[in-house]
């Protein structure tokens, strides 16, 4: 499991630096307030994904209450998320705060792809490496 290196304090100077699940791709995250709402910032290349920060929380407590393995899912926001996903569940109006974490229209999806790596990084979370059909777990 990945851990976050001390150096490393997920602020906008010193983002953590992440893969994806798959280990194929590398991107960063940070802590920050943008209109006044705690926001994790997702830097992939050029693109900036935002989610609302309440995510970490709210994602842990649903797999440790689902008890087990759960499938990433990961989908663009323009495509249906998988049912029984992470994907889905961050999507879902039954989540807590009824809808969407990412706050990006028409970026807001990927949250199967981008939020678990972080969750492990803060040993929240087990995931799986594979290149495809990845799952996660809470720690």
């Amino acid at each position: 499991m990945a851990k976050k290196p001390a150096t490393m304090k997920g602020t906008p100077d010193d983002p953590w630096v992440l893969k994806t699940p798959p280990l194929t791709s590398e991107f960063t995250m940070h802590r920050d307030v943008k209109d006044g709402k705690d926001v994790l910032v997702c830097t992939v290349g050029k693109t900036v994904l935002l989610y609302d920060a309440r995510c970490l929380d709210d994602l842990h407590k649903m797999l440790k209450k689902h008890g087990d393995w759960m499938e990433l899912g990961s989908a663009d926001e323009q495509k249906d998320a998988k049912d029984g996903t992470v994907e889905a569940w961050g999507r879902s109006s039954s989540n807590p705060i009824g809808g969407w974490y990412g706050l990006k229209k028409g970026l807001r999806g990927r949250f199967g792809m981008y939020v678990p790596p972080l969750m492990e990084a803060l040993g929240l979370a087990e995931v799986e490496h594979n290149l495809r059909g990845n799952r996660m777990r809470a720690i």
